[in-house]
């Protein structure tokens, strides 16, 4: 478990985008269990490819026309029990963080793992999550 004055800043930034924080295995399951539309869900995490890649990239991302329908994060190392919960809908992919996954219909259609995002800068991955929203979210 990290310090909580580590974790704040990392959970605001998701949040303050207007992100929903899902803390529990049971808020979870209530999300990804939908059939119909659209989730992202961003695995959180402290370190620096979140902090410099993941979270700046999907704050630029979700100014795009096409988002998903619901926006969802996850805090590996802090919120275990929900991010194990997440993964288990993450079938095929091995646990990483930070990762972003989008589910369209329930089922699992993007997803970015930790090696998609070091070494890149947040325009490189917000433009691969935009050509996902389009991909996947485009309304009519």
């Amino acid at each position: 478990m990290y310090p909580e004055e580590i974790v704040i800043p990392c959970r605001e930034e998701l949040l303050d985008a207007g992100i929903e924080e899902l803390r529990t295995a049971e808020e979870v399951e209530a999300v990804l269990s939908q059939k119909e539309g659209t989730t992202l869900v961003v695995v959180n995490s402290v370190c620096g490819c979140a902090a410099g890649g993941a979270r700046p990239a999907v704050r630029m991302a979700l100014q795009h026309k096409n988002r998903p329908d619901r926006l969802t994060t996850v805090f590996a190392g802090v919120d275990q029990e929900a991010t194990a919960q997440a993964r288990t809908y993450m079938q095929g992919y091995s646990p990483s963080s930070p990762a972003v996954a989008l589910f369209k219909d329930g089922r699992l259609v993007f997803m970015m793992e930790r090696h998609d995002i070091e070494g890149r800068n947040p325009q490189q991955i917000s433009a691969d999550l935009t050509k996902a929203f389009d991909d996947h979210c485009a309304k009519g």
